[in-house]
């Protein structure tokens, strides 16, 4: 059986998805870009500014359903270039400090609203 999350923490949905799906012993988050919440805009900045959003964006959900970056088993990272590659690095590598989870990284042509980066996420309980 699953569960919708909502979390009212992170930036309302830009199309017809939930935050997260609950699926017992596994929960999936959506895709978040770097939108702040209040204002439904993309973060202002660059790759540091808008990885930090994003990642904001992520543990507000992570919360929602009860659990922290420690959960995460698996990414998925999409970035416009991969120039930013090591700096985006620098900067995940704060919310996961030892024991990150398996993840994949792919230089998409855009990202909605125009954002930089997009990470999605499957979590264990």
């Amino acid at each position: 059986m699953k569960q919708v999350i909502f979390s009212e923490k992170a930036p309302a949905a830009v199309g017809p998805y939930s935050h997260a799906i609950d699926c017992g012993d596994l929960v999936f988050l959506s895709g978040q870009v770097p939108l702040v919440p209040e204002t439904g805009l993309i973060a202002a900045g660059d790759i540091v500014e808008q990885t930090r959003q994003m990642m904001t964006n992520i543990q507000a959900v992570l919360e929602s359903c009860g659990l922290k970056f420690e959960n995460v088993v698996k990414t998925t990272v999409f970035m416009t270039d991969l120039k930013d590659f090591t700096t985006f690095n620098e900067i995940y590598a704060e919310y996961f400090p030892s024991n990150p989870p398996a993840r994949s990284c792919v230089q998409v042509a855009a990202l909605p609203k125009g954002a930089l980066v997009e990470c999605e996420c499957v979590c264990v309980k």
